[in-house]
């Protein structure tokens, strides 16, 4: 198969896809791989790499797309590539279509087949693929939220483990899935007092199980929320819902009862953000002051550690790549179901049960328009 890698377009966004080292396999493997010039440079992955691994390099873009059967990317098509979509062509990105109408409607006119990495399941329902992003960001919030909590960057100037005599500072975390366990634990080792709210009982009780130091559970409710935020140095949302736009727990009056200089992390804000008042921000300009709280809002958290992101993305979507390219789409959809579960649109149609309900459009199984087994239904 001719496996195309080109340079991410998205503002601030440094990760690659993959690795000279999943290039190698694949090369190895008897595959094509053709990777856009400086595809590497912001994860310290020098061409001259991949040309060692066996890629060959071009610096049009253009070229990897129309030469391309699979485009593996880490966000989705910006408009500038929208041009390069096509039938018969296979996109693997994070595409966070729940709240990019037009990348939508990009992908359903040009007939290409798109899998939204963040819903692709494996064994028990995991997510294989967005997990090590999540367990990344959630190591990294803590920290962030640690550094604008600083009075010479806006915040109250709080030191979130406290000092001898001086109570810690006090994180409050929605969600204990992936983000919102590594975010306790970081938060916990940096001696903060936490409380981690989550409406999922079996969640809160494994966070529990953990024995973290100043860490404790709370089960969601809006009263409960509003009466703890206000409460909170510092906010983290770390609420996910696969597939579809994240609710909003916390609404402007409630940001507006916080202390002055308190700091918002909405992680989830490429998907909705779980805060009313949250909206996209870039590396470049990663926070805004509304209400008197400092928040930080980028959607792509974990390309601040681009050389650790890229690593772990590559390591997790390779297995993926090497199985459609091997066996092509219709078989790899048919000897795995979570890998199915990823599938958004497929030449011109929503596969996507949560995409359809969220724009009101049609939805069609993904088997009546793949010639799928039964066991992949």
């Amino acid at each position: 198969m001719r496996i195309g890698v080109v340079k991410e377009l998205t503002p601030g966004e440094s990760r690659a896809a993959l690795t000279p080292h999943a290039v190698y396999e694949l090369t190895n493997a008897g595959h094509r791989v053709l990777v856009e010039t400086g595809a590497g440079e912001g994860a310290a992955m020098p061409d001259e790499e991949y040309m060692a691994a066996g890629a060959r390099l071009t610096s049009e873009a253009a070229h990897v797309w129309h030469d391309s059967e699979l485009i593996v990317k880490v966000f989705g098509p910006v408009a500038e590539e929208y041009d390069y979509l096509k039938g018969g062509l296979i996109v693997f990105a994070f595409l966070s279509l729940a709240v990019n109408c037009d990348l939508l409607w990009a992908l359903l006119t040009s007939r290409c087949v798109a899998f939204s990495m963040e819903t692709v399941r494996g064994a028990e329902g995991a997510l294989p693929i967005l997990t090590p992003m999540s367990e990344i960001a959630g190591s990294l919030v803590p920290q962030i939220g640690a550094h604008y909590l600083q009075r010479s960057s806006g915040g109250r100037g709080i030191l979130l483990g406290g000092a001898a005599g001086v109570r810690p500072g006090r994180v409050v975390i929605l969600g204990a899935g992936i983000v919102g366990s590594k975010a306790a634990r970081v938060a916990s080792g940096l001696g903060a007092e936490v409380v981690v709210v989550d409406r999922d009982l079996g969640r809160l009780r494994r966070l529990e199980g953990m024995r973290l130091g100043g860490v404790t559970t709370l089960a969601a409710s809006s009263m409960g929320i509003r009466e703890l935020v206000p409460q909170a140095d510092l906010l983290i949302g770390a609420i996910q819902v696969v597939g579809s736009k994240t609710p909003q727990l916390v609404d402007r009056e409630t940001v507006g009862a916080m202390t002055e200089g308190s700091v918002i992390v909405d992680v989830d804000v490429d998907q909705g953000g779980s805060v009313e008042t949250s909206r996209p921000t870039t590396f470049s300009d990663p926070v805004f002051v509304e209400s008197g709280v400092v928040h930080y809002c980028v959607t792509n958290v974990p390309a601040s550690v681009s050389v650790t992101a890229t690593r772990a993305l590559s390591n997790a979507l390779l297995p993926y790549v090497r199985k459609v390219a091997a066996r092509g789409l219709v078989d790899a959809l048919n000897s795995d179901e979570g890998l199915s579960r990823g599938a958004a649109v497929v030449e011109g149609r929503t596969v996507s049960d949560d995409l359809a309900r969220a724009y009101a459009i049609d939805y069609h199984p993904l088997q009546s328009v793949l010639p799928l087994h039964a066991e992949a239904r």
